[in-house]
């Protein structure tokens, strides 16, 4: 049986963050300058579906 935790709202922001920061890496270290809608969508399901494996 798993037991779930709430989340304080400090570990809420630092999620935010963390997600914010992934994206900023992303964005910076890729070889594209520019991207479309559809490109930054894949790029936030692609971290969201990563995050729900953990």
């Amino acid at each position: 049986m798993e037991v779930m935790q709430e989340m304080t709202e400090k570990e809420m922001q630092s999620v935010k963050m963390s997600t914010l920061y992934e994206l900023r890496l992303i964005f910076t270290q890729g070889e594209k300058k520019e991207y479309t809608t559809e490109e930054i969508v894949e790029l936030l399901d692609r971290i969201a579906t990563a995050k729900d494996q953990i």
